[in-house]
């Protein structure tokens, strides 16, 4: 069970199931009007911690800085909203003890339950036989979210380009060679008939260019990926309180 002496023990404490499951960490507790022990506690939860979900402290335990409540995760999920924002109203009471099945220790729903302040966390306080009043402001929470910005993949694909490449060739030609005669070639000058037609034939050559491909690797190509690190400016809107004294002869001051 958990007592007033363990209210400074719930600040920033971590709230699990009855799993083991962490639900999220304590935002602010509220107090039993009549007793003045822990009677709810609300626990930031979704974005940067942005929401808070009340859950009872009935059955509760604390140890260390965890605390255990007697409700699973799911459950805690499924939570009626209520804006912690100040002392619960009978009706936002009755709605919370009709969710988690509780009843109430007299005939009514109590409505005068109240949050134990914390000015630093941002909480809200109404205290009775103070003096004193807190004003609380919000403050920008800034982070980042890891998403998808897109997607990059590796397609090749064949194309068809036209080439030139000079390519050296020969060929024979005809050359019509004379010779007198001489001492050396006149027995062969005189062999045969002393008259006669006759055909000689010589066979030219030539080469012909020719083209043909061969696939050869040229490189290697990856994707890789590599974090560039930027700055970005971002905005939103935050509350404050204000306080307001009133003094004689209607002069104010704040």
């Amino acid at each position: 069970m958990i007592t007033q002496n363990d209210i400074s023990r719930l600040d920033d404490a971590d709230v699990y199931d009855t799993d083991g499951e962490k639900i999220g960490s304590v935002g602010q507790v509220y107090l039993d009007a009549e007793s003045g022990d822990p009677e709810w506690v609300t626990v930031r939860t979704g974005l940067f911690g942005a929401k808070e979900t009340f859950i009872p402290l009935r059955g509760a335990d604390v140890t260390g800085d965890r605390v255990v409540v007697a409700y699973a995760k799911e459950r805690v999920k499924d939570a009626p909203r209520v804006d912690a924002d100040g002392p619960l109203s009978q009706a936002e009471e009755g709605e919370l003890y009709s969710f988690y099945n509780l009843t109430s220790s007299g005939d009514d729903y109590r409505s005068d339950s109240y949050a134990e302040a914390d000015g630093a966390q941002g909480r809200h306080a109404t205290t009775s036989g103070d003096d004193a009043m807190t004003r609380s402001e919000e403050h920008l929470v800034a982070g980042t979210r890891t998403e998808q910005a897109g997607k990059a993949r590796l397609r090749k694909y064949v194309v068809t380009e036209e080439q030139q490449v000079r390519v050296p060739v020969t060929r024979e030609e005809v050359r019509l060679e004379r010779e007198p005669i001489t001492d050396a070639n006149v027995g062969g000058a005189y062999d045969g008939p002393a008259m006669t037609e006759s055909e000689h034939e010589v066979t030219l050559h030539a080469e012909r260019p020719v083209v043909e491909t061969e696939t050869v690797p040229v490189e290697r190509v990856r994707l890789g990926k590599e974090t560039v690190r930027d700055e970005e400016t971002i905005s939103g809107e935050v509350r404050k309180e204000q306080i307001e004294f009133e003094g004689p002869e209607g002069r104010d001051r704040r």
